[in-house]
């Protein structure tokens, strides 16, 4: 059985990731592209990464009109990623479009609030309520408009999984017990986040960034 452990590859610089990947991929379950290393690399990067042979989470976070975002998806096609981010404050009609232009095989996934967010954060920009709250809110347009899951820190996982325990929950942000938040503001352990439900466990710098990223994600996959 595949671990539930994606390693995130923030990082514009293919051969960094490539070679990260090849050290790392025996211990995780798939490999997490984010917008910076889409931006410098493309369609091919994706291609290239995938022939590790591990699942890819390509994760966009697409957020625009309903057409624009059901079109930048199907400009996705043959690259049929297992997971792909969508932001759910796009609304409802943005949500059911990107799962309706998504592949068979993709899971679409909404991003509800960005674990870099506080309830300061969001009153700065309008939203009343704590993250928690936010995250319910949106989970509920979630699950509505028929995507396949969300991402929310794991703070909230726990609470998310009750309300839809077949919603396929993505945590990203997490740390270690002795670890280093940086800029993450809802930080739980890997072990705590997959307790409470999620379906996937994301973890960059505490991978990346260490002396020995093979052994970092094998003492990662070892507490789950």
């Amino acid at each position: 059985m595949r671990t539930k452990l994606y390693v995130a590859l923030d990082t514009p610089d293919i051969d960094r990731a490539r070679a990260l990947v090849a050290k790392v991929r025996h211990h995780v379950g798939g490999i997490k592209l984010g917008l910076e290393f889409f931006v410098a690399n493309g369609r091919h990067g994706v291609r290239d990464m995938a022939e590790f042979g591990l699942p890819i989470f390509l994760d966009l976070k697409l957020h625009d009109i309903p057409n624009t975002v059901a079109k930048a998806i199907q400009a996705l096609a043959g690259l049929e990623p297992a997971i792909l981010t969508v932001h759910a404050a796009g609304g409802r009609a943005m949500l059911e479009d990107a799962k309706a232009a998504a592949p068979a095989g993709t899971k679409v996934v909404a991003v509800t609030t960005l674990t870099s967010l506080d309830s300061e954060d969001l009153a700065s920009i309008g939203v009343d309520g704590s993250p928690h709250d936010q995250v319910m809110r949106l989970t509920d347009l979630a699950m509505a408009a028929g995507v396949d899951g969300i991402v929310c820190s794991g703070a909230e996982v726990g609470a998310v999984h009750k309300k839809w325990p077949r919603g396929f929950l993505v945590v990203p942000g997490l740390r270690l017990a002795d670890g280093v938040a940086g800029d993450q503001k809802r930080v739980v352990t890997p072990r705590a986040a997959l307790d409470a439900g999620a379906s996937i466990l994301v973890i960059g710098r505490p991978i990346t960034a260490a002396v020995d990223p093979d052994l970092a994600a094998r003492a990662i996959e070892a507490t789950l």
